[in-house]
């Protein structure tokens, strides 16, 4: 699988993303060429070399003409869907865009419909977006990660006024990632390259295992003395499925009826935990006692201390936020002597290395059969040793 790593140290564009994208070998008569796919006239991409903080990169800028009409989303989306670009290339556009609209009309509290983009009638919006699109599928990336994202800080002047840093769209369009503020007083990640890592990327966290064949430098506009405000790059091989950050949440209970355990561990599930495990324990005075462990997604940490602090007698909870890393899965169906019965697989550096058959079909198969259970797991197992 080729992979593509973007490593916001100093934040994320639009432009950034083109000009990491095309120094890392995407080719700008290729990103022009599928451009003018598009029905949109009025502007040029520039690209120029150049050195920022001792880092040679380039520079893309979007040069609009003055007069372009007013553009809402659903204009925009007219546009891509009136395009003769791929069709994967036109759902990933549109799917970024929709992401921007809804933090947009979340933050000003209007209907999606009523959204418009203040840029010179959209068009840097538009070229950033879908060139970035172009960009990563002209290039063969199959998957994109990307590190915890620098949003900068201080204030910044848009067609709303003045806005704290990270801007409002921003912080709606990283929810649930990971995000910190460091470096000089600028805006880093701008809403269009917050929408971009919202709708492209598969997991956030450290550099994925990779054999590294380019790195790209995108530029940003501004140079601040003594700061690399560049976006990079980094493309190679992998067969690491995702890298990912999340939250351990725990309490230890020494004081509760054990039959409350699996009403709350159904509960956790159902509000979006990842994972749920009890772990058998002693406590102060020799008491026997239970820690319940919960492993969630970013944005789902308040829902589920809120659950253990409603549905267990915990006096609180402890938090911390944890890597981890997944063999790419996947689920396929083999054929037994009792039927087509459903395995999921786990897959490193191109190989099969774990086959799991699905509990709940194998168990509905040996109820129906009458035959026991280990019975059906086992034949599954055999089925999917040929699965390489």
């Amino acid at each position: 699988m080729k992979a593509a790593y973007l490593d916001c140290f100093s934040g994320i564009s639009g432009n950034m993303t083109l000009g990491a994208l095309l120094h890392a070998g995407l080719d700008a008569d290729v990103l022009r060429r599928e451009l003018a796919r598009l029905p949109l006239a009025g502007y040029t991409v520039k690209t120029t070399e150049l050195t920022r903080g001792s880092i040679t990169g380039v520079y893309c800028d979007v040069v609009v003409e003055d007069k372009q009409p007013a553009r809402n989303l659903k204009a925009i989306l007219a546009i891509i869907e009136a395009s003769t670009l791929s069709s994967k290339i036109q759902e990933k556009s549109r799917k970024i865009f929709e992401l921007l609209g809804e933090a947009e009309a979340l933050i000003h509290g209007v209907d999606i419909s009523e959204v418009h983009f203040h840029e010179v009638g959209a068009v840097d919006s538009i070229v950033d977006i879908v060139g970035a699109v172009i960009g990563f599928d002209s290039l063969g990336i199959d998957r994109i990660e990307a590190s915890p994202v620098n949003v900068g800080q201080g204030t910044v002047k848009t067609a709303h006024g003045t806005l704290p840093i990270p801007a409002p769209a921003t912080v709606a369009l990283l929810k649930g990632k990971p995000s910190y503020a460091a470096g000089p007083q600028l805006e880093l990640t701008t809403p269009t390259g917050a929408a971009i890592l919202a709708g492209l990327c598969a997991g956030f966290g450290g550099q994925p295992l990779m054999q590294v064949e380019q790195v790209g430098y995108g530029l940003g506009s501004a140079d601040p003395p003594g700061w690399p405000n560049n976006l990079r790059i980094i493309i190679g091989e992998t067969d690491a499925a995702s890298n990912d950050f999340c939250w351990m949440i725990e309490s230890n209970i020494d004081d509760m009826n054990p039959e409350l355990y699996g009403h709350v561990m159904d509960l956790l599930f159902e509000r979006g935990a990842l994972d749920v495990f009890l772990t058998p324990m002693v406590m102060k005075k020799g008491r026997p006692a239970t820690r319940i462990s919960v492993l969630a997604p970013l944005d789902k940490e308040e829902t589920m201390a809120r659950t253990l602090l409603l549905e267990t007698t915990a006096l609180g909870v402890r938090r911390y936020r944890i890597e981890r890393r997944m063999l790419t899965r996947k689920s396929v169906t083999v054929e037994t002597e009792f039927g087509t019965l459903a395995v999921k697989i786990g897959i490193l550096n191109g190989a099969v290395v774990n086959r799991a058959p699905e509990y709940e079909v194998c168990r509905r198969v040996a109820r129906e059969k009458g035959v026991p259970l280990k019975e059906v797991y086992e034949a599954a197992i055999r089925a999917a040793e040929d699965l390489r």
